[in-house]
Parts: C-alpha cells; structure tokens; sequence
C-alpha cells in the first residue's frame, strides 16, 4: 500500500476480504461486513496482516474482539503522532 502504518492509527475498512463459505462458523464474514465503513485504531500486525479492534461492532469494548485484515481493505484515516 501506499501508507505506512503504526500502531494506534486510525482505518477505515473500505470492503470486506473475501471469506471461504465452505468453513465459517465464527461467523467471520458477517463480523467482516459490519466493520465496511467504519474506523477502528491499528492494535498489531502480522506479516502483512493487520489486527484492528472491532469489539464495538459487537456492543462490546473495542478490545474484546479482533480482525486480521489485509492493508488493501483498509484506508489511512488518522495518523498518530
């Protein structure tokens, strides 16, 4: 992507990764639709994965739950210093 990223800065998921139908019983598509749209902090990376906080999405605090998610689904929003 053309940004770099630190923890604790701020994303908006642009689309949802395509999921596998086949296996997925945590229902991860769905959560994955929820978040379109919305801005979640950067709180880890793997590889070229990144983990954003979506608890909020569930009614829950935005540490509670996690997405892995590609960069190119994601947009810079904030910047921390």
């Amino acid at each position: 992507m053309g940004f770099h990223l630190k923890l604790g800065d701020r994303v908006r998921v642009i689309q949802a990764p395509p999921v596998s139908l086949v296996d997925d019983r945590l229902n991860t598509r769905a959560l994955f639709e929820l978040c379109v749209g919305r801005v979640f902090s950067v709180v880890g990376f793997n590889g070229d994965l990144l983990e954003l906080g979506v608890g909020e999405v569930l009614g829950k605090s935005p540490s509670m739950d996690s997405i892995w998610i590609e960069r190119e689904f994601v947009e810079m929003v904030e910047a921390t210093s």
